[in-house]
């Protein structure tokens, strides 16, 4: 086999998110040579960056479940079934290419990768914070001043200010007012943009919430120390001991050059059928950013999409084989047994 030939892949994955992470797993159960391609630092998506200690209720089998012990127990599953997948990982997928023989090219900031098939489990696309227009905000970024809560064991004891009226920002006091020391929630307006349910925990919490103030400015000596607010309509001040400010504005996704590949698109989603095929043949789509007549955006259903991506993803690039192969139990068994013959 040539060195080129050697590097081609039979399934590539576009994003290290929930969905993907399963897929890993069942491409691992369907023997598939696999890669996956992830624009973050680290695997689990959205779960990972964004709310890592936030709880998951609608995953099957866990009543509840923290965001990062889910992507733990995913990475485990996938890993298990498929420990020679290849992880590439602060890598951005900027162009695919289907070749003459059918396989593909995929174009990053950092390479080229080729594959047999490729299933897109990007989610919402890349995102980065809605930052505040503040310049002292951004001076602390990382000094203080958080879009996100990566480790809530961090601010045992801390005196944290939360910005911001949406289901972040509400979740994110919620999530901080059993271990630190004091949480001060602001919010330029008198109404919040959150569940209800939350909205009402946060009214019974300790959480002091200040309507309609805003951030003035930021100051420390290399860590934000302190934090000014106003009234905006009376203009008052009031400066108050921070340890650190967590905004909860929410986060921008952008698909990227992913809308430049030619497929079908209906707003920020790709059209998929109900063999999460696209219109390109050998590329499929799964998760929150695939479409169908009657989609629904949870983790659950994208753990059926990419299932099912994947098993004709195998049935495309082996057209022998077939879609179904029997259960999970059964075909771990068949890999035990394989493993045990090596």
């Amino acid at each position: 086999m040539s060195e080129h030939s050697a590097d081609l892949y039979d399934i590539t994955f576009i994003g290290g998110g929930p969905t993907g992470l399963f897929g890993i797993f069942y491409a691992g159960m369907r023997h598939a040579r696999t890669k996956v391609i992830e624009s973050l630092p680290e695997l689990g998506g959205q779960l990972t960056a964004l709310y890592p200690e936030k709880y998951i209720y609608d995953v099957g089998g866990f009543p509840e479940v923290l965001a990062r012990d889910l992507v733990e127990n995913l990475k485990k599953q996938a890993f298990t079934a498929n420990p020679d997948c290849t992880v590439c990982l602060g890598e951005r997928v900027i162009g695919l290419t289907r070749e003459a023989d059918g396989t593909f090219t995929l174009t990053t900031d950092k390479g080229t990768h080729r594959s047999r098939a490729v299933i897109i489990t990007a989610g919402i696309g890349g995102f980065e914070p809605n930052r505040l227009p503040n310049e002292d905000a951004q001076r602390f970024e990382g000094k203080g001043v958080w879009y996100n809560i990566p480790e809530l064991a961090w601010f045992q004891g801390k005196q944290v200010l939360v910005i911001g009226g949406g289901d972040s920002a509400v979740d994110y006091a919620l999530m901080l007012e059993p271990i630190a020391r004091h949480v001060t929630l602001i919010h330029r307006r008198d109404g919040f943009r959150a569940h209800d349910a939350s909205v009402k925990k946060l009214a019974e919490s300790s959480v002091e919430v200040k309507l309609f103030y805003e951030l003035k400015s930021l100051s420390g000596d290399g860590w934000v120390r302190e934090a000014t607010i106003f009234d905006n309509r009376t203009k008052e001040e009031t400066t108050i001991p921070v340890d650190a400010v967590v905004i909860g504005t929410g986060f921008k996704a952008s698909l990227g050059a992913i809308k430049d590949w030619g497929l079908e698109m209906k707003g920020n989603q790709i059209v998929v059928n109900s063999k999460g095929e696209t219109n390109i043949p050998g590329v499929y789509a799964a998760g929150d950013i695939a479409w169908y007549p009657g989609k629904i955006r949870l983790i659950a259903t994208g753990f059926g999409e990419v299932a099912t991506a994947v098993n004709n993803a195998k049935a495309f690039i082996d057209p022998g084989s077939a879609v179904f192969p029997g259960h999970s139990s059964e075909k771990s068994e068949e890999k035990k047994e394989l493993s045990e013959k090596k």
